[in-house]
């Protein structure tokens, strides 16, 4: 890469940052996988199937821009540059509260 080295602890955090995307990514497919296998009973179908699309949906997202999110800020410090914005943060933070919040509330309306 261009530029020059950056102090070897902002280069660790930003390795760090990448493999917590990729566990990011696996928890997600995790809770995917976990809610498809759930009992018929327990949700509607349709409602399952999509609830663990939308999980599914977020871990492949999460993994395919990990790199290119870790190569981004690679060069950002390497040009003593500003940091670019996290775009996708928001994406992954509704993401998810929808999830839940879906689930939450057919937990209560199945009880």
């Amino acid at each position: 890469m261009e530029g020059n080295e950056p102090d070897p602890r902002f280069t660790l955090a930003n390795e760090r940052t990448f493999l917590t995307w990729l566990s990011t990514s696996l928890a997600l497919c995790a809770g995917g996988v976990a809610i498809a296998a759930l009992p018929e009973h327990l949700f509607v179908s349709w409602v399952r199937t999509l609830l663990a699309l939308v999980l599914v949906t977020l871990a492949a997202f999460a993994a395919l821009l990990a790199y290119p999110r870790w190569r981004q800020v690679q060069r950002a410090l390497r040009r003593a540059e500003p940091l670019p914005p996290p775009r996708l943060a928001p994406l992954f933070g509704y993401g998810v509260a929808v999830v839940a919040l879906i689930a939450l509330v057919l937990i209560v309306i199945s009880a």
